[in-house]
Parts: structure tokens; sequence; C-alpha cells
């Protein structure tokens, strides 16, 4: 994705145009434009100066920019990023508005406090009208050239036809401007005429204080808005902070701080205790703790040696680490992760293409409002300066802008949290859509286990004590490659044995280990190969099959023909795993567990887990299939951590890579955890649905504001009431709404991403059971022909485009039960279904019909 930076744009309308012109664009296959950070991600063939000319003819500016990872310069090691997200609006907006303050302050003085409440004036200005109203003028005229870009922008938007937030303000204030303006010139023709009456009926017709009001009004709310929107980044920003600057390198044996950008890959660099490591690489010397809390969110610090990989941002501890660069500058773990970040804000989620459709025609609608009100208020016999009044109200009340930050401060907040604790969405896509998964597939090996084979029982035969049973193993499996020797190898040097050296070391076929030992043969493997060599007691036979039923693996050794015991190996279940399993669902979600391991041991250990279902004997080739099987029956998302869960990873509707994986699986993956723990999969559904929730607050704040806000402008209740709006007013209520949604969206930064405690169910959530095993069953049962020639015409699926929540269900719902022919209808916004059951044949279009006519579309009917 190519990004750029826009500049102009103000609010929903500007993004939305924009957006629509570079879709335009030859070449362009996806355009994303985010108001918030003022940028636009751009996918296709399309070259950069077609898309930058086509965002300047649609009255904007635009411009390549680096990708914001760690660093700077213009080295191998250095991508600029920093300085793009500093927040440089606000400083800005505070100087114009302090001189905006220092010309009203005065104005006020003298359009409200001397007119209204007889506070002092200049006897020149309390005799003389004309002087007064030509003071408010020139007073007015001074606000209106501090903010000049709201008229500049609001024009060259209506000349594009793509008018904007900015055009409402300059229409609003101008109109004020103008027509106070008139009213000073009549009114110095009334007092050159001597008419009193008349030249005090017009002062009462000034609007210069609503003008200079207004467009300082505004300029707040701007401010306070570019200052909440800065703090939506902060997340970002104090990433790129992470970055070191400098770093000590070996050149020609002596050490060197250099700057990061000039750190090569496969140079030799060295950390002290406290020193940041600046670049990912590998411990070629020392050992120590690094704490790596700034990349994974977590506290403890982990252990480094020689072979160890570091990445950069890490903080070293405790001794002095020697090592080598492998991945420098864009390419570090530490800039992927700001990447990540940065490309998840460029990109649009799918309910935000609501507010974008609204955006679309919004502003147009509100100045076709505000005419149509200055009409009929002329019409029902009100004065001009009345009717202009309440159209000016009504345009500078109405807020674009609410609608358009609705959606993507909340993203980039979620999107920020989550990174904060090692959860990174790739899109905005992937963090609305995560919250909404119904079934979860966990890979065993690495996600559900540790992915180490440990030794968990230690049974020694009669005669033999565990630490002889275990110092005679770890003679034997010392030379061994096997994984289960280094379970053994670990255990026994936990225990400080030491292993004596062996003669004549053999791999056996049939699964088995021998060698010499002080001129006594050894030897090793599993209960076939043992009994070979070996007599097993019933007892220990029984105690190896009981252990093999709880998914451990028996290792058999013997000395001499004598069985010397039984240490049994497993993949243990990682601590946090049946907890995470369990949140999951209590979330209403079917958790499934695919493993190669055999039916039986794969039931053991997902019982230990505590799954839904266990899905055993499944190739590294096969789990796509299955995915695509599960599929069939809701949302799917899988969670793995290898090279052969890609395949798995693309397949499912959110592919979620966990332990930060291979490049591989992260790069099918659409969420990936950067800890090797599974609670993050439950955090990260947790967070996905806070932030979904945070954006329909927004967007229900955006929609009802301006509901309940523009008739009100508009004067509907005056008639009734008396109730009618200062357009001063309505520009501070414009103002506040802005801030409201994104303050709002900052309160997810106080969100408890591990609280289980208000987890809630999915109101569409599957019913229990195997659901493989279920269809498998009714595959090899088969079912009566006749039954089977009837049902697809008895039960028929539609796609339904539309539906947002549970009300759309129950009113779509509602609509296809009314039918006859119809004895119940499942709805599910959540899958975009509707499964229709019939007690009689009824035709597609009556269907498709019935639900167009509530307003929603019909994609198909199967």
């Amino acid at each position: 994705m190519d990004q750029y930076t826009v500049t102009g744009m103000s609010c929903a309308a500007c993004s939305a145009r924009v957006e629509k012109a570079v879709s335009q664009v030859p070449g362009v296959t996806s355009c994303s434009v985010s108001l918030l950070t003022n940028s636009m991600g751009v996918e296709g063939t399309a070259s950069a100066q077609d898309v930058i000319t086509a965002v300047e003819n649609a009255g904007y500016g635009a411009a390549e920019k680096a990708a914001p990872a760690a660093g700077k310069g213009a080295g191998p090691g250095a991508v600029p990023g920093e300085e793009l997200l500093k927040d440089q609006e606000t400083p800005r907006l505070k100087k114009r508005l302090l001189a905006s303050l220092g010309f009203l302050i005065v104005l006020m003085y003298f359009s409200m406090g001397h007119m209204m409440w007889n506070w002092p004036a200049p006897a020149c200005l309390a005799k003389n009208h004309v002087a007064m109203g030509l003071l408010q003028l020139l007073l007015t005229a001074a606000v209106m050239v501090i903010n000049q870009k709201f008229f500049v922008s609001g024009f060259r938007g209506l000349m594009h036809r793509a008018p904007n937030m900015d055009t409402l303000v300059a229409l609003g204030a101008g109109a004020s401007f103008v027509y106070s303006t008139y009213a000073l010139f009549a009114m110095t023709d009334a007092q050159m005429q001597g008419d009193m009456a008349r030249v005090m009926e017009y002062m009462h017709e000034f609007y210069f204080e609503s003008a200079a009001m207004i467009l300082t009004l505004i300029t707040v709310g701007k401010m306070l808005e570019a200052r909440s929107k800065g703090k939506t980044t902060d997340a970002l920003k104090s990433l790129m902070k992470l970055a070191p600057k400098t770093a000590t390198v070996l050149r020609d044996g002596v050490e060197t701080v250099v700057s990061i950008d000039q750190v090569q890959k496969g140079d030799f660099f060295v950390v002290r205790p406290g020193e940041n490591i600046p670049v990912d690489g590998v411990v070629v010397e020392g050992s120590s703790a690094v704490n790596e809390s700034a990349l994974t969110g977590e506290s403890i610090p982990v252990d480094k040696e020689a072979g160890d990989q570091v990445s950069a941002a890490t903080v070293n501890q405790s001794g002095f680490l020697k090592c080598q660069a492998q991945r420098v500058g864009e390419d570090t773990t530490l800039s992927q992760i700001i990447q990540m970040v940065s490309d998840a804000a460029a990109t649009k989620a799918p309910i935000a293409k609501v507010a974008d459709r609204v955006s679309g025609v919004f502003v147009p609608a509100v100045i076709a409002i505000a005419a149509a009100t200055i009409v009929i208020w002329l019409l029902a016999g009100q004065t001009f300066g009345f009717a202009l009044a309440r159209g000016i109200s009504v345009l500078v009340i109405s807020c674009p802008c609410a609608l358009g930050l609705a959606t993507p401060v909340a993203i980039m907040v979620g999107n920020g949290m989550g990174a904060r604790h090692g959860i990174m969405f790739k899109t905005a896509v992937s963090l609305e859509e995560t919250g909404k998964m119904q079934i979860v597939a966990l890979d065993k090996t690495g996600t559900i286990t540790s992915g180490e084979p440990r030794v968990t029982d230690l049974l020694p035969a009669e005669d033999f004590t565990e630490e002889e049973l275990l110092g005679f193993a770890y003679s034997l499996e010392k030379k061994s490659e096997h994984p289960l020797a280094r379970a053994i190898l670990t255990k026994a040097q936990e225990q400080g044995l030491e292993a004596k050296e062996v003669e004549g070391f053999q791999a056996m076929p049939g699964n088995g280990l021998t060698a010499v030992l002080e001129g006594a043969r050894l030897w090793g493997g599993n209960l076939t190969f043992m009994e070979k060599q070996a007599q097993v007691p019933e007892k220990l036979r029984s105690k190896a099959l009981d252990l093999a039923g709880t998914g451990k693996t028996p290792l058999f050794f013997s000395r001499d023909g004598k069985l010397l015991g039984i240490i049994a190996v497993a993949d243990v279940i990682k601590e946090d795993s049946p907890r995470a399993v369990q949140e999951l669902k209590n979330m209403g979600i079917h958790v499934v567990m695919l493993t190669g391991d055999n039916e039986r041991t794969a039931r053991a250990i997902g019982a230990q887990a505590g799954v839904d279902e266990v899905i055993a004997g499944v190739l590294p080739e096969g789990k796509e299939a299955v995915i695509r099987s599960l599929k069939e029956k809701g949302k799917v998302a899988m969670v793995g951590d290898g090279i052969n869960d890609a395949p798995a990873l693309t397949r499912a509707d959110m592919g979620i890579a966990i332990g930060a994986g291979t490049d591989i699986a992260i790069d099918a993956a659409d969420v990936v955890l950067m800890k090797s723990r599974l609670s993050d999969v439950p955090a990260a559904i947790r967070l996905s649905r806070a932030t979904l929730k945070n954006i329909h607050e927004n967007l229900f704040w955006a929609f009802f504001y301006n509901v309940v806000g523009i008739p009100l402008a508009a004067g509907l209740w005056y008639p009734i009431f008396g109730w009618k709006l200062n357009p001063m007013f309505g520009a501070a209520a414009m103002s506040l709404s802005s801030f409201c949604v994104v303050t709002n969206a900052l309160r997810l930064n106080l969100f408890r991403l591990y609280d289980a405690a208000r987890d809630k169910k999915l109101k569409n959530g599957l019913p229990a059971g195997d659901f493989l095993q279920e269809t498998k069953k009714e595959e090899e049962q088969g079912a009566d022909p006749e039954e089977k020639k009837e049902e697809p015409t008895m039960t028929k699926t539609m796609k339904i485009e539309g539906m947002m929540c549970g009300h759309c269900e129950a009113r779509v719902k509602k609509c296809l039960e009314a039918l006859a022919e119809v004895s119940e209808a499942a709805v599910s916004h959540e899958t975009g279904t509707a499964v229709v059951t019939l007690t009689a044949e009824v035709a597609d279009e009556v269907l498709r019909k019935t639900v167009e006519d509530q307003d929603y579309k019909v994609l198909e009917i199967q």
C-alpha cells in the first residue's frame, strides 16, 4: 500500500471527495482516506503523479510520504516517520484563536455590553450609531481575515462542486457579515435623512458579532479536536520514540558509536546493561536478561544467551551482550509493528461506509435546508433578519466532522491500545470483524501447548531411584537429536546431573537407542521396542497406557536387560490455555482444537484445555480443508504459529498468528499476537467488540446531534414552544460535537483488555456440539431419498446487505414471517443471512421484494 499525506481536508465530505476522485484513476484498485491522520492509502498500479493530480483536481493537496517506521536519516537503517505524526495543527490554531479572541472581546464589549447593558463607551461612539457600526464592521473583518482559511477552503470546495464543513461556516459567517453591512449602509442613509426610528431598527439587525463569534467558536472546536486527535496517535508516537538513535558497533575490533542509519546487516554490535538494543540480531557472546515489554507488553525479562534472538528497542538489563545485526531499518520487528499500526489507521472499516455515504450528500443537503428555512420563514411573514438568522443557525450547527471522525478515531485508539499489549490488527477491517467470530479453531502445537516437550513423570522400576533413572537416560539421550531427547536433557540439567560418556551410540530401527556405558548396555525406546530388550512388569505397562491416554509419550529405559523405568514426555499445555478457552466459551464462541495426534491423545489434551470440539488426525496440509468446512457453520478465526498454518490462516475469516510465529504465518494473518499467550486471543476479541461498541456510540451521537440540532436551528419548534437558536450557540454546539466524539474514542484507553467480568455471549451464538462430527454422521447414516429431494425447496438461505444490529434482524424476521408460506425465519446481522423455513413453495422474487421493501438489499437466495 502506497501512502500519501493529504492537505486541505476539513470534514468527512472532503475525505469522501478525495476517495472518490482517486478511486476513478485508472490502475487504482482500492483507496482509503483517513480524515484523522490526513493520510491516504492507495493500492494498484497507478503512478504517484496520477494519484496526486487527481487529488489536486478535486481541490486538495497531496504528497507521497515515507513509511512511518523507527529511526531517522536516509540510510538503510532509517525510515523517517515521527515528524509525520507531530501535532502541528494545534499550535497554529492556538495562535489563530488568541488573535481572534483579542478582536472578538472588543467587538462583544461594544455590540453587546454597550448596546444591551449600557457599559461605558467613548462619546464619539456612544452618540454616533454609524461610527459604532463601522467599528463593529472593522473588528469583524479582522476576525474574518485571521480565519480566512474557512473562506478559502469553503468557497474552493463550492467551486469544485464539493462543499464541505468549511463551506457551511463560510456561508454562515459570510451571510451574517454581508447582511450586517447592508444594514449599516441602510442605517447611514436613514440617519442622513434624520429618521431615528429606522436607525434604531437597523441597529438591531446587526449580526457582526455573530459572524465573528461563529468563526472564533469553530476555531475553538477545531483546536480541541486537533488536540484530541493528536492524542489518538500517542501509541504510535511512543513506539517511534522507542527506537534507539545510535549503536555501538565493532569496526576493526574497535567500539565505535554510530548513527542507527549506519548499521548494516552483518555488523557486530555491543550492548551494555541499561542500554537499548539498536537493531534485530542474534547474540554471539555473553548472557543477560532483556526487557521486551516495549514489543510484547510482557513485563518479565527474558534470559538471553549465545544463539538467542534479540529485537530493536528492547532493553538489556544485566549482562554484556555482543550481537550480530540481522535485520535493520524498516525490516526490524519494531518497524514492522509501527508499519502495521500505521497501515491499519490508513484503511477503512466497513462500518465507516455508512458515514461516508451520508457525508457525501450531507453538506449539499444542509445548504438546501438552510435556503429552504429562509424562504419558508419569509413566506410565513417574518422579517428578513429573523429568517436569515434561522438559516445561518442551520448552516453552523450542522456537523459533518462528527460523522467523519466517528469511526477512524476509535480505530486509531483501538489499534494503539492493542499495540501496547502486543496485539497487532493489520487493518481496520480486522479490528472490526475479530469480535464477530463465532468459531475459533486452535492449532494444538505451539498454540494450546508450549510446542516444546517437557518431562512430566518419572516412574523408576524396583531397585532404582528417580535420579538413577534420569541419570542413565541423560547419558544415553545426550547424543540423540530427537526432539523428545531435549526434554530429558533439560530435566537432567535442571536437577544438576552430569552425563557420563557413552560408547557405541546407535539409533536403532523401530524407535530405539542403544549405547554402552561403563561396560553395560543401555537401551531406550517405546514399549514395543523395549519388550524385545527387557521384561516389562504389568504394573508399569498399565501405567504407560494410562500416560499415553492423557496425551503423554512414555519412554522406556533398561540396562543389561533389566528395566530402569519410564520417563513420560509431553508437549505440555500452557498455563493460561484452559482459562483462555473458558473465556472464549463464555463469549459464546465455539472452540475447536486441530491436531495431528490420534483420537485418544487428542481428546485427552482437548479435555485438559476445555475445548468444545477436537478434530484429530489433521495433517498440516489438511487444516485448510477443515477451516473451509467450519466456515459453513459460522464465522471462523484460525489461530496458529507455523508455516504449515499459513493456508488455514488465509482461508479463515480471521487469521491470527500467535507468538509472533514465522514470517509466513505473520504475512498470512489478519491479527498478529506478539506474545505466545493464548489469553491474547480473547483479549483481541474483547478489544474488537469494545472498539465496535465505541464506533456505534460515536455514530449514534453524530446522527442524533444533527437530527435534533438542525430542526431546532431551523426554528421548527418556534411556533409551538417559542424556541429559537442564536447562530452563536449553534456554532458552539458544532464545535463541541466533534470534540465529544474524539473524547469518547479516547475512553478506549481506559479499557481493560484482560478483564473477563463483562464478557457477553454473541446474540447469534452457535449451538453446542461437534460440527464436523455431526456432519460426518449425517453423511454416513444418510437420509430418506424423498426427504433429500424436498429439503432444498423447504429451506432457503438469503444473503442480505445492510443489516447493522438486532433491530434490523427483528425487522427482517417480522416481515418474512408475515408471509403465509414462511413458518420461521432465522436472521443474523453478524453473518448477513436469513434462513427461511417454508411450509409451501414461494417464489424467490416474493422473498426478495418482502425484504427490499424494508430498505435492505438481497444479494442472493440459495
